[in-house]
């Protein structure tokens, strides 16, 4: 098995990968605007010798998907190439210096996606089409918006793993975070922003509102365990006016142990308790989308061999718990194993700083190398 690993980690060339992230930074590849990017790999993929087959989304919007090895793949890496929207951009474009790639998406997460790639030349180059490993590479869309990518991925198949490469300083995180997005709408009466006393101010109404969850016992740092965040607030604003609608999104990350329908139960509660003191208080509440945690625990069968391969590589091997909301979660509601495990870090991701290192991307690479050459029907 040795043998094996070694012949992978040979294919393994930093350059080619470092080219590679790069090309698909300089790519600007938003949910829903992913047709480039995938071009783009598809083409580098086939170059390579690897038959890459389309899944459509929805038009103009499609996964790569490709397997090698007989038989259906008992692993498979999923990556996922939509990032956020631009921070700014009068912004300077994707770079590397010192070992340091900065640029959107670098480490949520084309860094990952890169290492798969380049695991997947890797293993092409090691192996002979007989002699390869029964693994999948699914290039998915859609991931910080919907998940609809991997939506569709699950509609055709179930493996029994996958490893998401989102940033986590290639920990391996056997445990995931659950979500829940809160939805609040306060709607009031317009009236002259001169005259505010002959309106209702839906704003004012709606800051009373988060007032008062903010100090419950659930959202208070010290004692909850729950992580809790006002992402986004918007009003009408037609007109010098004030205003008779104001909007608000909170994302509620929960830890495995903790039941999302408990937390909308408690927030409605709250919620409703908010009307005795707030006047004339119109208020909707509703969880547009919810997903339970999971753990995996770190004596599964995987685990084991992950371990072995840090200790193969001479890399330290730490585990974690992924605390931020991911495609894994679509993954184990449908009843695969998802394992995330990937270069870059979630504290610069979204953020103007991010990046990765080529270092990490490289690392990653080897470690899904190694551990697919590693796999066989007898595990």
């Amino acid at each position: 098995m040795h043998d094996r690993i070694e012949r992978v980690l040979r294919e393994i060339d930093p350059q080619r990968l470092l080219s590679v992230l790069v090309d698909m930074l300089e790519i600007y590849s938003p949910s829903g605007k992913e047709k480039d990017i995938q071009v783009y790999l598809e083409n580098y993929l086939t170059s390579h010798g690897l038959k890459v087959s389309r899944e459509e989304v929805e038009e103009d919007r499609f996964n790569l998907h490709l397997t090698m090895g007989q038989g259906d793949p008992l692993l498979y890496l999923v990556g996922h190439v939509d990032t956020v929207a631009y921070w700014d951009f009068d912004e300077e474009g994707p770079h590397e210096q010192g070992g340091i790639i900065r640029g959107l998406g670098s480490a949520d997460m084309k860094g990952g996606c890169a290492a798969m790639v380049e695991t997947f030349v890797a293993l092409a180059r090691a192996f002979k089409p007989e002699e390869r490993p029964p693994v999948g590479l699914s290039l998915v869309v859609g991931e910080e918006e919907s998940g609809d990518g991997s939506e569709m991925f699950l509609e055709k198949r179930r493996p029994p793993w996958v490893i998401v490469g989102e940033p986590t300083n290639l920990s391996a995180c056997y445990a995931h975070f659950g979500y829940l997005e809160v939805y609040l709408e306060t709607t009031g009466r317009k009236s002259h922003s001169s005259l505010p006393e002959l309106g209702h101010n839906a704003v004012e109404s709606m800051l009373k509102v988060l007032l008062y969850l903010g100090r419950h016992e659930l959202f208070q740092e010290a004692g909850s365990k729950l992580v809790y965040s006002i992402r986004e607030m918007n009003s009408s604003s037609a007109g010098f006016v004030v205003p008779d609608r104001c909007e608000t999104w909170i994302d509620v990350h929960l830890p495995p142990e903790i039941d999302p329908g408990d937390i909308k139960t408690r927030i409605r509660q709250r919620s409703m308790e908010a009307h005795e003191f707030i006047p004339d208080l119109n208020l909707e509440v509703g969880f547009n989308t919810s997903f339970s945690g999971y753990d995996l625990g770190g004596d599964n069968h995987l685990a084991g061999q992950l371990r072995s391969v840090y200790e193969h590589l001479g890399l330290p091997y730490y585990e974690n718990v992924f605390r931020s909301h991911s495609d894994g979660n679509l993954y184990y509601r449908a009843g695969v194993k998802p394992v995330i495990l990937g270069p870059g870090s979630l504290e610069t991701a979204h953020t103007q700083d991010e990046h990765t290192t080529l270092t990490e991307v490289t690392s990653a690479a080897r470690i899904y190398s190694a551990l697919c050459a590693g796999l066989d029907r007898q595990n």
